[in-house]
């Protein structure tokens, strides 16, 4: 029997649907338009097409939306000094910085992300939203973990319970996915590139999540017949290939739902930040 397929586009329509709905009351009641700007220094390409998409979606939906390009060239300060015009401007209530950074700012990293007002952070990678996260407190949190549980939600998966087992320990999917599972009462454990005996682990889980970045990792004997797979890598094996963390064509044959890779869970990503960025007006306006 084929899975059920989890395709993002279904359930991105309805989380941007949910983030229009609550713009609109914010506007009704409050006179606010929920503000979102994007920074990006250099020209990588890729980060272009994001910092495009994210604007269309903002365009869509009605929401202001800034883009701030600053060349390869910007210094700490003068990205730091960017980031603190943001923090005061009202008409801002998320700022995102599009990642990676050039080489020479790469160091500054975690320094330029702690910068963002904490209830400004559409990314929730500052350390005050993990923290609040990881004590179950009401927090801006990182897009793509939050798109995965919203998506289980969604399709009427249980999660209460359920073994739940996360392939991979990033700040961006891996630790944050753990304590939303957590949260959602499912028994949760982590595994990554050390953990012994994974593939027996692994087939004891209801829910699989596979954020690893190593193409095709999951096979079809590490998963449980009927459980429920979320892939959430990326991997280009080809110039106009990518694929996913999880074997998709054998796995869809012994798992009960999965999500395809392109087509899943990277198009909940966008639809979680207009979601945030609702979430950081209504935190604004209630502190």
């Amino acid at each position: 029997m084929t899975a059920r397929l989890l395709e993002g586009k279904f359930f991105a329509a309805k989380l941007r649907e949910e983030a229009g709905q609550r713009a609109a009351k914010l506007k009704e009641k409050y006179g606010i338009t929920p503000g979102l700007a994007v920074i990006i220094v250099g020209e990588n390409p890729a980060s272009q097409v994001y910092v495009r998409n994210k604007h269309k979606a903002c365009t869509e939906l009605g929401f202001y939306s800034e883009a701030v390009e600053l060349p390869e060239t910007t210094s700490r300060s003068e990205l730091l000094a960017e980031i603190q015009r943001l923090n005061n401007d009202d008409k801002i209530h998320g700022i995102l910085v599009q990642l990676p950074l050039p080489k020479a700012l790469q160091p500054y990293e975690s320094e330029v992300l702690e910068a963002i007002d904490p209830l400004k952070d559409v990314d929730g990678f500052h350390p005050v939203n993990v923290g609040r996260l990881v004590t179950g407190q009401n927090a801006l949190i990182p897009c793509t973990p939050h798109g995965c549980i919203r998506m289980l939600e969604l399709a009427d998966i249980p999660m209460e319970g359920a073994n739940a087992v996360v392939i991979g320990r990033s700040n961006i999917v891996g630790k944050p996915m753990l304590h939303l599972l957590l949260g959602k009462n499912a028994t949760v454990t982590i595994c990554h590139s050390r953990t012994r005996n994974l593939a027996e682990i692994v087939r004891q889980a209801d829910i699989v999540v596979a954020a690893v970045g190593k193409p095709k990792f999951v096979t079809a004997d590490m998963i449980k017949p009927g459980a429920t797979v979320i892939d959430v890598g990326i991997n280009r094996i080809a110039p106009k290939k990518l694929v996913g963390d999880v074997d998709f064509e054998a796995v869809k044959e012994v798992a009960g739902a999965i999500t395809p890779v392109p087509g899943g869970v990277g198009l909940l990503t966008i639809a979680m930040l207009m979601q945030n960025t609702v979430a950081a007006a209504e935190l604004q306006l209630t502190k």
